[in-house]
């Protein structure tokens, strides 16, 4: 079990910006905005790029028609594919040029985009994102956990309140910084545009020159899909704190919106990830439009840069930084002083960065209120009111139906794992103790003589106390698989264990326990997660049967009852700072098998054979947890 917690928080660790479809949106709107002098440039470059692989490349660098089947991949795809479907610009284009995979998920990014468009309500809005959730990670196995050691995708709080633009920034590209969204926005577009200048000014081969501003193309590409990361609202809000914090912070505010203001005093109020508005991604583009116009100007020769020295951009390759694997910051040339006429490095950074938004505080005075996700250790209590439709008693002539009611009080202890990749996951792992009472059934235990009346003493099963353990357990493919695979998995091959705890947290591998959003509350199914065994000690009040041969006979016995829920219903959940409590009803099945059974009356008879009762039922269930 502590395997699949570590497992289950390297993966809640990485969250990404802007989904697929927003961060292309993005992209294509700033190609739009470029003047049509640049437009014409930058549509040169890419044909001269694209040569050799016009069957995976589309014609017009965008194409805002693409339709919910694409058959090539523009431009503005590119920025959608890095960082999140992978790890450097070399990666990156190996992917779009090589892979089969990538036009599923250009395919399953189009529909996404549709299918939100279309959406009236949350709870189709967060459906939507289920569904694509679930056949991304199918088409790239690595979608979930790809990014899980690093906080690349946000932007680093800020130290103090009177921080100025220049020392921020600085702080952001310093060697041995926590890798950053800003850091690894201007790490690749250095590398950009270092080689569009290249391009522009180095005696090279028509093949040569193909392929060094494909691979500019790349690093640019890369370098955007940081800088359109620094616009979501989750992740300006800075990241600092447990994973869980993180987490419940990012998915607040991308939700609920954040007033941003930008180091140059624009004012705005920003949504985040799946939940882009037109003003946010309009917003987002106008520094993207920037940042390209700037490669434009590199590789027409407009502007002249200081690229020698600078061997990370001497090949005809991209970039090959992983962010991914790298946690901190590398050392590189920052052409401080350069020569006249030259552009500085400082100088077209600092043009994009002082237009991306002011980071929140970290901790301390002033901070913007964090907020915390349901994720990590907790204890917890919780009742239930049961009922039940069993088959008859536990003697074999007992077969009329009958009901039994009961109550519990239960004490948990586990791990809160909701919704680490989305909000419709359950990864939810808890182990409960406690006790049970039940009421006497309501059928008889013979009906074969109707003076016998209904109620505690003559019930098929009387009523009985017992003490109950529960454990519920998400699974990849077989209940109890992650259990005994884990501890091995764990050792030999930790990233096969994590795409198993994806899957599992995500509804399977079918998948088929993923939750179902309505506007009266969510659903899941949940068989195979979840099981409880109530055991109920020797009763020497016994119960009543009787025998073939037309007596009666009280026995005492001992029973264990499995119950399995099938079906979840939750109207309501509340979540406070580190509390949560909520309402669910649960439609159950089970079974419970007598065991030890003895005869007290009529003294010396010989012990019936006794049978497994059936049955199936509802739990409404109140759950309280608090988290540590």
């Amino acid at each position: 079990m502590r395997q699949l917690l570590i497992l289950f928080l390297f993966i809640a660790h990485q969250s990404g910006a802007w989904i697929y479809p927003e961060h292309r949106r993005i992209a294509l709107l700033a190609i739009q905005k470029l003047s049509p002098e640049r437009r014409a440039i930058l549509d040169r470059l890419w044909l001269e790029g694209r040569a050799g692989f016009t069957n995976r490349l589309s014609e017009s660098i965008i194409e805002p028609d693409q339709g919910m089947e694409p058959t090539h991949l523009d431009y503005a795809s590119w920025a959608a594919i890095s960082g999140d479907h992978s790890c450097s610009p070399d990666d990156m284009l190996k992917i779009v040029l090589k892979s089969d995979w990538i036009m599923k998920v250009a395919d399953i990014a189009a529909k996404l985009q549709i299918k939100i468009e279309q959406s009236k309500s949350r709870s189709q809005h967060i459906n939507a994102i289920r569904d694509s959730d679930i056949r991304l990670q199918r088409v790239d196995p690595e979608y979930a956990t790809r990014a899980g050691s690093n906080n690349v995708h946000f932007l680093l709080a800020r130290a103090k309140v009177d921080t100025d633009p220049a020392e921020y920034l600085k702080s952001c590209l310093a060697p041995g910084a926590e890798l950053n969204a800003l850091g690894a926005y201007s790490w690749f577009h250095m590398s950009a545009m270092f080689k569009a200048a290249r391009y522009a000014h180095e005696s090279l081969t028509p093949e040569e020159k193909s392929a060094l501003i494909l691979s500019a193309l790349a690093d640019e590409a890369f370098a955007l899909h940081f800088l359109e990361d620094v616009y979501a609202s989750g992740h300006t809000a800075g990241t600092w704190g447990a994973a869980s914090v993180r987490k419940g912070t990012h998915d607040f505010y991308n939700e609920k919106g954040l007033e941003i203001v930008t180091w140059d005093g624009r004012r705005m109020i920003s949504l985040g990830d799946a939940f882009m508005r037109p003003v946010d991604a309009d917003f987002a583009a106008e520094n993207v439009r920037l940042s390209l116009e700037q490669l434009i100007k590199a590789a027409s020769g407009e502007w002249s840069l200081d690229y020698v020295g600078d061997n990370i951009s001497s090949v005809n390759n991209p970039d090959t930084l992983n962010v991914c694997e790298n946690n901190y910051m590398f050392p590189r040339m920052r052409n401080e002083a350069a020569s006249e006429g030259k552009i500085r490095v400082q100088d077209f950074l600092r043009d994009v960065l002082i237009k991306t938004p002011v980071p929140g505080l970290a901790t301390g005075l002033g901070e913007i209120p964090r907020f915390r996700s349901e994720l990590g250790m907790f204890i917890g209590l919780s009742s239930a009111l049961n009922y039940t439709s069993v088959n008859g008693g536990f003697g074999v002539n007992q077969t009329h139906l009958g009901g039994v009611g009961g109550i519990e009080a239960n004490a948990r202890f586990g791990f809160g794992l909701d919704g680490v990749l989305n909000q419709a996951g359950d990864g939810l792992v808890f182990l409960q103790l406690g006790l049970v009472q039940d009421a006497s059934s309501t059928n008889k235990f013979d009906y074969s003589n109707a003076a016998i009346p209904p109620g505690a003493i003559p019930a098929a099963i009387p009523g009985r106390p017992g003490y109950n353990v529960r454990l519920r357990l998400p699974f990849w493919l077989i209940p109890g698989d992650l259990l005994i695979a884990g501890p091995i998995l764990a050792l030999t091959s930790p990233k096969t264990m994590a795409k198993m705890a994806v899957a599992a947290g995500n509804g399977g591998a079918i998948p088929w326990q993923s939750g179902i959003a309505t506007p009266i509350g969510r659903f899941q199914f949940v068989l195979g997660r979840e099981v409880g065994v109530t055991f109920y000690t020797r009763r020497e009040n016994g119960i009543l049967v009787s025998t073939p041969g037309g007596s009666t006979q009280l026995l005492s016995y001992s029973s264990t009852k499995f119950d399995f829920p099938i079906i979840e219903f939750r109207p309501f959940r509340t979540f406070s700072i580190d509390q949560t409590s909520s309402l669910m009803v649960q439609l159950t099945a089970g079974f419970d098998i007598p065991h030890g059974e003895s005869v007290i009356l009529p003294v010396g008879s010989t012990t019936p054979e006794l049978k497994t009762v059936w049955n199936v039922g509802a739990r409404i269930i109140f759950d309280w947890r608090r988290y540590f």
